[in-house]
């Protein structure tokens, strides 16, 4: 025993003082390779700097992933220019440090700021510039801004433009792009991917590319493969889309003891058909019964964003989905960034102001997605509410978001971004919990595992689809070293990118033949060596 100590400690003293030697040469080769080494060394972030826990916790969404026994970054580099990422590239592949990528911190499995091997993040925090041309209806948009922070600065310019992307205004446009992004205005104009018209990217040898220099293979995979496997991405150009002055929104509730199960099992066969102008989103939750006191119910919240005024929704409505019995008193009309504040349950009494705030509270949460092909039947509706009843109201939602419109008018291989015609709507499970402890994440993990085994039967099959940006590592990984198989990765990627997966194979060994943008999920390089 005692010779087991000593070679775990020697072991263990030995990973530190080349740790050390690594952080050290690290900074030494950043001070070297920047133009101004002063004025860089206060964008630099190390352990022993009394602001890097606050910088590393900023942009921190996920809970599970701030724990004392977290690994941590040896350096967080938040670069104000260009030339800091291509140092931070470069020195990060001399001294045989990974880097991760991070624009808003909202990867479900906090790849972008976690590693379990010693890693840089490149923290873009500093490049949020956003220079809206409303004449010409586009905008460059630096990858570390937020969306909340596009939306206000369309609005700024005009009340009839508009931006398709997601409803949380702290999601960060690097990684919400280029992983898809989508949202209440998708199946009207297409994800946030398909507005992209340029990007600039600092790949693995540190030049700076557009889309004109990368070519139309790089440009293709990273408007939904996910920017991080193929370089840093520092800015996109996207077109804006026009909207009316006006929309109407409304949200309106209904239990299973106001017939909830069947206008869920309705609400199917009509969200994905309904007019493009209009866009039905569902939200199930268990809730305390206000029929029966002591009693759980589910509730069925349906919520709505039509390009148009009341009377002409009410009419809409009635057409295609008289049961919901909408009435004028349930809707509002109100601008287009009005409805972002709506959506994101901000009280519309507060200034525009607060979607330039990018702080927000982390919560312990675990998510998981899928693609629905056919409705689901009643009797699985009726076995899913069940599930739900097994933990506390309120921690467990399911979202049902519909496609239709032009999503099945896009061909599945324009993008990386695959799940176009054929798909009903989109599922995001997700649970909440607060305790803090070890066992309680490995708890409510588990029943997230089992809610997903539950709905098997009544998703996509072969592959069983899923959303990049609801990030799974449960359904597959990459080794930690350089090479994963392609059979290894297969059974992530297919998941994600169906056939698209094999081009974005071919695209990332072409220009990271390396696979030096690596991380559990990125796109593997074929080349060995």
């Amino acid at each position: 025993m005692p010779h087991l100590f000593l070679f775990l400690f020697f072991s263990f003293s030995w990973a530190t003082l080349a740790n050390t030697h690594r952080h050290d040469s690290f900074l030494q080769c950043l001070s070297l390779h920047s133009g101004n080494a002063t004025s860089f060394s206060k964008l630099i972030y190390t352990q022993n700097n009394s602001s890097y826990s606050s910088v590393l916790e900023l942009s921190l969404r996920n809970a599970r992933f701030s724990t004392p026994t977290t690994p941590k970054p040896l350096v967080i580099v938040t670069p104000s220019h260009v030339s800091h990422i291509q140092a931070t590239i470069n020195c990060s592949r001399n001294h045989d440090m990974q880097i991760r990528i991070r624009s808003g911190g909202h990867d479900y499995e906090g790849i972008s700021y976690v590693s379990q091997v010693p890693f840089v993040i490149i923290d873009l925090i500093n490049l949020r510039s956003i220079d809206v041309d409303a004449e010409n209806k586009t905008a460059w948009i630096q990858a570390g801004a937020t969306i909340g922070e596009l939306y206000y600065r369309i609005a700024e310019k005009s009340a009839i433009l508009a931006f398709p992307a997601g409803v949380c205004p702290t999601v960060g446009v690097g990684g919400h792009f280029s992983g898809g992004g989508y949202g209440m205005l998708m199946r009207k104009f297409g994800l946030a991917a398909d507005q992209i018209i340029d990007a600039q990217l600092v790949d693995v040898d540190g030049r700076l590319l557009d889309r004109n220099s990368m070519g139309e293979d790089l440009f293709w995979a990273i408007r939904g493969g996910g920017g991080a496997s193929f370089g840093v991405i520092v800015s996109w150009k996207v077109k804006l889309a026009s909207v009316p002055s006006t929309v109407t929104v409304f949200t309106v509730n209904r239990t299973l003891e106001e017939n909830g199960t069947m206008l869920v099992h309705k609400w199917q066969s009509v969200a994905q058909k309904i007019h493009e102008d209009l866009y039905i989103r569902l939200f199930l939750r268990a809730v305390n019964s206000s029929q029966q006191e002591g009693k759980i119910t589910i509730q069925a919240s349906f919520t709505s964003l039509f390009l148009g005024g009341i009377d002409q929704l009410i009419v809409l409505m009635q057409e295609s989905f008289p049961e919901l019995r909408i009435v004028k008193e349930d809707c509002i009309e109100m601008s287009w960034i009005q409805s972002i504040l709506y959506f994101a349950e901000i009280p519309q009494s507060e200034s525009l102001d607060i979607l330039l705030n990018r702080t927000g509270t982390p919560v312990f949460f675990k998510g998981k997605s899928d693609y629905v092909k056919e409705p689901i039947p009643v009797t699985a509706l009726e076995g899913l509410w069940k599930r739900i009843y097994e933990e506390e109201p309120g921690s467990v939602q399911l979202i049902f978001s519909p496609y239709g419109g032009i999503m099945d008018e896009i061909p599945e291989s324009e993008t990386p971004y695959p799940h176009r015609a054929g798909t009903l709507f989109n599922i995001h499970y997700i649970v909440i919990w607060a305790e803090e402890d070890a066992s309680a994440s490995q708890k409510y993990i588990s029943y997230m595992r089992r809610l997903y085994r539950y709905m098997e039967p009544y998703v996509s099959k072969s592959p069983r689809t899923a959303y990049m940006n609801y990030r799974d590592l449960d359904i597959g990984s990459n080794n930690n070293g350089k090479y994963t198989s392609y059979r290894q990765a297969s059974k992530w990627g297919l998941k994600y990118f169906n056939s698209n997966f094999n081009r974005l194979i071919h695209v990332k060994s072409m220009v990271d033949p390396q696979n030096f943008f690596r991380h559990e999920q990125s796109i593997p390089s074929l080349v060995r060596g």
